[in-house]
């Protein structure tokens, strides 16, 4: 299968390649192909992991509409990094299947940069930004085409990607930062950096691991405010432990335990459900 654009690289994997390893995905059968869920941005579908036995995920179903934030939650081990790894084609699911907007673009068997060009950004929890290079380079750095990394620094910067660059760096509000060195800035300004090199890309989906992991109070109410604003205009999945963070963005919520979805819902929803309480809460 081939995707209609082949602009995007991700900031991620101009940090560092990863390499995958082995298990082949199942295919969806011949009668499913022509399903077109037009509502949804991604579509997770009986995603079974196995490694040697365990289950890291079990049979998991998850549908992600165009637009939503989503946040995903559960104890260690549940499968959130799994989860993660599977849809961005770090980890091959022994079973199942992943569409990107619908089962035309099964994307379960590509490369991680091949689903990044298709519109899958990811954050990992530790920031990957360019330490020697200001806040305005690294976003060139990450801005879409398969230029290198020489080759960007040593070009004109066209219009349109100045206007591209602001705009992100207005988004994620680091505007007057734009001249100093990713070195010197403080971890949360580094994780709104990583944000914004993403954004310059224009996923369709942003995975987001644990973004106020290390925050304080301050960086963490600016953190929820740039992820509900970004919702909407591009689908967001969060990833996150802290639960009063979770409570200031979550509109909707998915429960994970060892490698099943336990709930789902509003928070209000899941905080009542007898089983979370159980085996998260630890009520």
């Amino acid at each position: 299968m081939r995707a209609k654009s082949e602009e995007v690289l991700p900031a991620a994997a101009l940090a560092s390649e990863r390499h995958t390893s082995g298990i082949v995905s199942m295919a969806a059968p011949e009668d499913a192909v022509a399903t077109v869920r037009p509502k949804l941005s991604l579509w997770v579908e009986n995603v079974t992991v196995s490694f040697d036995g365990f289950k890291a995920l079990d049979d998991i179903t998850l549908e992600i509409e165009k637009g939503e934030l989503r946040c995903i939650i559960g104890p260690n081990g549940a499968g959130k990094t799994t989860l993660m790894d599977v849809i961005t084609g770090r980890t091959r699911p022994t079973s199942g299947c992943v569409y990107l907007e619908s089962r035309a673009h099964e994307i379960t068997a590509l490369p991680e940069w091949r689903i990044a060009q298709m519109g899958v950004g990811r954050k990992f929890q530790r920031p990957t930004v360019f330490q020697g290079h200001t806040v305005a380079e690294n976003l060139e750095l990450a801005l879409a085409g398969n230029k290198g990394v020489f080759r960007t620094l040593f070009r004109r910067t066209r219009a349109e990607d100045r206007e591209q660059i602001d705009e992100a760096l207005e988004t994620v509000g680091l505007a007057e930062q734009k001249g100093r060195r990713a070195g010197l800035l403080s971890h949360g300004h580094k994780q709104w950096l990583e944000i914004g090199m993403l954004l310059v890309q224009r996923p369709k989906v942003l995975l987001v691991d644990e973004p106020v992991a290390g925050m304080n109070q301050q960086e963490m109410e600016k953190t929820a405010e740039l992820l509900r604003s970004l919702a909407g205009q591009r689908t967001v999945i969060v990833v996150e432990h802290d639960m009063d963070f979770i409570r200031s963005i979550a509109r909707k919520v998915t429960v994970l335990h060892e490698g099943r979805v336990l709930s789902e819902g509003s928070m209000d929803r899941v905080q009542a459900d007898r089983q979370v309480m159980e085996v998260y809460l630890g009520t």
